[in-house]
């Protein structure tokens, strides 16, 4: 009768389970190796010259195919100057920003450099497009519709006044908010999880920056899309004012 013994100290279960270690080990050291495609090796605080990799050491790029026929490979060097400092000598020192904190891409207005092309839908489309260019979308009787409502910012001025929605062609969701402001000719975008739309006042409100910020928000190239990059850094934007906005955000609450 056989009983799964191939010696008098080896049988098929002790087998099958150094086996599913050897396999554990190498899928634990797979992972740990594609978590470093990127942001590896590390440039250390204490000089430009030292790098820190670990083990195992950095894979090579990858390459994607993507649907459209390009490709991009996954290692992309962020070559982007940083405008902060540390307030500290000791490593791992917060970073305080050295130039404008809310367009530099510091603390919470970090922002990725993500491609400079719009979002698309399975059909090709511009993910994300104003209203009127979306067909059969209206906003519901339901719901509030805030064209034409002030747009009352973080200093409580008005900022200017709400003339269009964009609105997400896969989902039933506003994601901006066009707003019209006095003295700038193009629009401005208030990412709607920013605004705040007060139905029994009548006005939106914008905490995250103030009104004069307005008039510096990161722009968009066309009128009927917004690309990757610009949502990103746009939002960012508005991000960055939660915290910059006023040196009064920076400082303890009690």
């Amino acid at each position: 009768m056989w009983t799964g013994a191939i010696t008098g100290y080896i049988d098929v279960a002790q087998v099958v389970l150094y086996v599913f270690w050897a396999f554990f080990a190498g899928l634990i050291l797979y992972l740990h190796r594609e978590g470093k495609r990127e942001g590896y090796p590390l440039e250390s605080e204490r000089s430009r010259f030292i790098t820190v990799e670990g083990f195992p050491r950095t894979p090579p790029a990858k390459l994607f195919k993507l649907a459209d026929g390009r490709t991009v490979t996954s290692s992309r060097v962020d070559e982007r100057e940083l405008h902060a400092r540390p307030v500290a000598a000791w490593p791992g020192a917060p970073l305080t920003p050295t130039g404008d904190p809310m367009r530099d891409g510091v603390g919470p207005a970090a922002y990725a450099l993500r491609a400079d092309e719009p979002e698309r839908t399975s059909e090709g489309l511009p993910l994300i497009a104003p209203i009127g260019l979306v067909a059969d979308t209206t906003v519901a009787t339901e719901d509030v519709d805030p064209r034409g409502m002030p747009v009352i910012a973080g200093d409580r001025q008005v900022a200017g006044t709400v003339t269009d929605l964009w609105v997400d062609r896969s989902e039933p969701q506003i994601r901006y908010l066009q707003v019209a402001v006095d003295g700038v000719d193009r629009p401005i975008l208030v990412p709607i999880n920013f605004a705040r739309i007060r139905a029994r006042r009548g006005v939106v409100e914008v905490d995250a920056i103030f009104a004069k910020h307005f008039h510096d928000v990161p722009p968009i190239k066309h009128a009927d899309h917004i690309t990757k990059l610009e949502e990103d850094m746009i939002t960012a934007y508005y991000a960055g004012g939660t915290l910059y906005a006023t040196p009064a955000r920076t400082e303890p609450l009690l």
